[in-house]
């Protein structure tokens, strides 16, 4: 009887590893990779990777995903929230917050799903503590007295943890927020730095939302680079060259000559450059609203 779909990936890996192709400490294929590379669903990319971490073959590390054992097995700590979080970071730096569920992380951890209802509520709930986690390793210091310096500081934090952990863009909500102490420091410096401007008590909101929209937006626009980077392989400099040909025919038509012009100037298309750009012309409108009647 031929094997299971997952039973013969685990062949393929563990031959992968027992050859030497993949080495102590290597990153193992994640389930996006084991679903775009055998042509299989998620459910089975994932019993795989419990299959090979059942088999003591790969241990998923916070910030690295699924990796290659290396040596002796330490002895696991209990199961905790903190714990929990971690394990789904790791899952969602990998794979995606799609990616990210009370089974996946049992498995992961080696533990019964039922067993993490115990410290986390939902998935929902989850997130949050997630995204607030990432940004309390970016948010430590305070931030300069000056409110100019401080929300250039404080706002390029932010956009690091998105650049960084891509998912967390997604993570967040300009309408539904969350209280969550890492999130509510970084609105808290915002909203002081803009008091200390002078600006307008009605419009402090306004202004925070405007720059929290300006870096979650790019952040989304990293995340989809990212993930079309890791399942194509191309990147967007590279995708444009591709179709250059057919923007040009179109432009050719003579129907877009704005366009034409602006396509046709040497500008990058870098998400920090046009990052900083933004940021500097916001912070050149909040002066520039200071200084008016």
């Amino acid at each position: 009887m031929d094997p299971a779909p997952y039973q013969r990936i685990v062949a393929e890996i563990r031959d992968r590893i027992t050859s030497g192709r993949l080495r102590p400490g290597d990153r193992a294929p994640s389930t996006r990779q084991i679903t775009r590379e055998w042509g299989v669903a998620m459910a089975t990319a994932t019993k795989v990777i419990a299959e090979l971490r059942g088999l003591g073959l790969v241990d998923t590390k916070p910030g690295a995903g699924t990796v290659v054992r290396s040596g002796e097995r330490q002895r696991e700590p209990e199961l905790s929230r903190d714990r929990i979080v971690r394990a789904a970071i790791g899952i969602a730096d990998a794979d995606g917050l799609p990616a990210v569920s009370m089974r996946r992380i049992a498995t992961e951890l080696g533990v019964a799903t039922m067993s993490l209802h115990g410290h986390v509520g939902d998935k929902d709930e989850l997130v949050h503590l997630m995204a607030d986690t990432v940004a309390g390793e970016a948010i430590r210091r305070e931030p300069p007295i000056p409110w100019r310096a401080c929300l250039e500081t404080t706002v390029r934090l932010l956009w690091t943890v998105c650049r960084r952990h891509p998912w967390v863009a997604e993570a967040l909500s300009m309408t539904r927020p969350r209280p969550t102490p890492n999130l509510m420091r970084y609105s808290e410096w915002v909203l002081a730095a803009l008091r200390r401007a002078g600006l307008p008590a009605e419009e402090l909101l306004l202004v925070h939302l405007t720059l929290f929209g300006h870096v979650r937006g790019l952040g989304l626009t990293w995340q989809s680079e990212a993930w079309a980077r890791q399942d194509t392989g191309v990147a967007n400099d590279e995708w444009l060259d591709d179709h250059e040909a057919e923007f040009r025919r179109i432009g050719a038509t003579g129907r877009y000559p704005a366009l034409d012009y602006t396509t046709a100037q040497p500008v990058s298309q870098d998400l920090d450059q046009t990052f900083e750009y933004g940021l500097r012309l916001l912070l050149d409108g909040v002066e520039r609203r200071l200084g008016s009647p």
